[in-house]
């Protein structure tokens, strides 16, 4: 299964999107996808199990998942009690504000999420109340679309998000995470995430993880939704947008450290994940 890149109008005035309350199956849940935009998902009810970055987690209600742009994210629903969970999706261009004095931004909670490999955010009861309220809010001035509805959507997602940054606890005290996958699951994760430029074949991270390709292989699979090939592939792009971005580095350069071994390679599988070529990206983003 290729990963999915889920796709948001580029054009649009207004960069978001709601997926209200809606219960997903095991048969119509997207397969492993990332996408530019930023994504807060609030569990009402049931019970499944997300793959996010590195890190697996067994979401159950109350449950708050933080995915930041450019992160591999999988829903596994529960097939005996599928989740039912609303989904915010926006473009990062849409919370920019002038700083007002004050070293603020609406997305700290995903910087923080992303920081610290720890995309689940606990929340008291009364933030809970209030959270899923202004997803109401949310719902209900889309559906009656009043003059100023879009206005009043961004406030009330700039109030989430206010709310989600205030409530961030300390390093350490966040929920923990499920214990599904096997030690050296989790541990080469890790591996590929901050080592993208080495060669990450089947045969060598299941002789680092000292388990059978086989078994590395089936439980792979099994858990991230993903083969190994694919995933390194999608994170060595991931890593390449980002260093698009933030240096002065040339394409070649950029293909090269993140393990492509020819740049003709590295444009082909850059446009087919990200749809643009990595120059056009760079140009976009700057």
């Amino acid at each position: 299964m290729n990963p999915y890149r889920k796709r948001f109008d580029a054009a649009t005035p207004f960069p978001f999107e709601c997926v209200y309350r809606d219960t997903k199956s095991a048969q119509n849940e997207l397969p492993d996808h990332f996408h530019d935009w930023y994504e807060l998902v609030y569990i009402y009810s049931g019970q499944g199990t997300f793959f996010i970055d590195q890190t697996f987690y067994d979401a159950a209600p109350g449950d708050v998942f933080l995915i930041p742009g450019n992160t591999i994210h999988r829903s596994f629903p529960n097939p005996d009690n599928p989740k039912t969970s609303t989904a915010l999706f926006f473009n990062a261009s849409l919370v920019h504000t002038p700083p007002l004095g004050e070293a603020f931004s609406y997305l700290r909670c995903f910087e923080q999420a992303k920081r610290r490999k720890a995309y689940r955010l606990p929340l008291s009861e009364e933030d809970h109340s209030a959270l899923a309220a202004w997803i109401d809010h949310i719902h209900a001035e889309e559906t009656g679309k009043l003059p100023g509805y879009r206005q009043a959507v961004l406030l009330r997602l700039q109030q989430i998000l206010l709310l989600l940054g205030r409530s961030l606890h300390p390093a350490g005290a966040e929920s923990e995470v499920s214990s599904t996958a096997p030690s050296w699951m989790t541990s080469i994760l890790a591996y590929i995430d901050g080592h993208p430029g080495s060669p990450l074949g089947l045969s060598q991270l299941a002789s680092q993880a000292s388990v059978t390709p086989a078994h590395f292989s089936r439980v792979f699979k099994k858990l991230t939704g993903m083969n190994v090939t694919e995933y390194v592939t999608t994170k060595r792009i991931i890593r390449a947008k980002e260093l698009l971005v933030e240096s002065d580095a040339n394409v070649a350069y950029i293909a090269e450290q993140c393990g492509f071994e020819s740049l003709p390679h590295f444009h082909r599988m850059f446009k087919k994940l990200t749809g643009t070529t990595p120059s056009q990206y760079k140009r976009s983003e700057n």
